[in-house]
């Protein structure tokens, strides 16, 4: 039996792919036959818009995981993707923070949830908010790794030298194992100059980290969340949906979990 490993998808930056990269990586694994549970911990909730779960089913979701009101296996739900599972999020999770705030070891809310109840899963990722706030740390601390989708654009990597110092002192004070998983280039335009700058800046600074499979600008990715379904559904053959299978098979690659 394969360990459980929990991914936290994270960029402190809005608008750079970041639930999408989630919703789609996380169907994409799945669909590779691996057992994966998406964890949205974005008070904006739209991983769970994106998959097509109401506000009404979302009547226990991460927010009561966090405050310790319910165990985290109550609040899962399947998907109408077999083999995906998601915690929900709901705009209750803003107060998250705050009620928090006075609580011994509230960085460990997640972390222990999951230890209590370890879900039926071969994968957990984890879509963060766009903020290094409470809810980011903890996924950070619940956490193997973190998977940074990045745009192409002029001040991605002033913003991800943030992203990698906060990490570096989650590492020093919470969770001494984290690591980067890897870099995705996202939102990518074969037709701007500057987004080949930017992606080889990004692999100059780090290496083999950042994926061979870079995401493009696709309007097919961008129409995909208001259906309430992953790119992958709504549209299996155009050049987004294509790009997260490959992102997929380079997560699965890293991981070992395909030759």
């Amino acid at each position: 039996m394969t360990a459980l490993r929990i991914i936290a998808i994270a960029n402190q930056k809005g608008g750079v792919g970041k639930t999408t990269t989630a919703i789609n990586l996380a169907t994409a694994m799945a669909a590779a036959g691996e057992r994966v549970l998406l964890i949205d911990l974005d008070p904006q909730g739209n991983a769970s818009t994106g998959l097509g779960i109401g506000r009404a089913a979302r009547r226990l979701n991460s927010y009561h995981v966090l405050i310790g009101e319910v165990p985290l296996a109550a609040a899962v739900i399947a998907t109408g993707i077999p083999g995906l599972d998601i915690v929900p999020a709901s705009v209750e999770l803003t107060g998250a923070e705050l009620e928090l705030v006075t609580e011994e070891g509230r960085e460990y809310r997640l972390r222990r949830a999951l230890e209590a109840s370890t879900p039926a899963a071969d994968f957990v990722l984890i879509d963060c908010p766009p903020s290094l706030g409470l809810l980011t740390l903890n996924a950070l601390t619940a956490a193997h790794a973190v998977l940074v989708p990045l745009q192409c654009e002029f001040y991605a990597l002033e913003g991800l030298s943030h992203l990698v110092r906060t990490i570096e002192r989650v590492r020093s004070h919470f969770n001494p194992s984290l690591e980067i998983e890897g870099v995705v280039l996202t939102m990518f335009d074969r037709r701007n100059n500057l987004c080949d700058l930017v992606a080889a800046d990004v692999r100059g600074h780090f290496g083999d980290k950042v994926y061979d499979t870079v995401i493009p600008r696709n309007v097919r990715v961008s129409e995909a969340p208001s259906h309430g379904k992953p790119v992958l559904i709504y549209d299996l053959r155009c050049p987004g949906a294509q790009a997260y299978v490959h992102l997929a098979g380079e997560v699965l690659r890293r991981e070992g979990r395909v030759a």
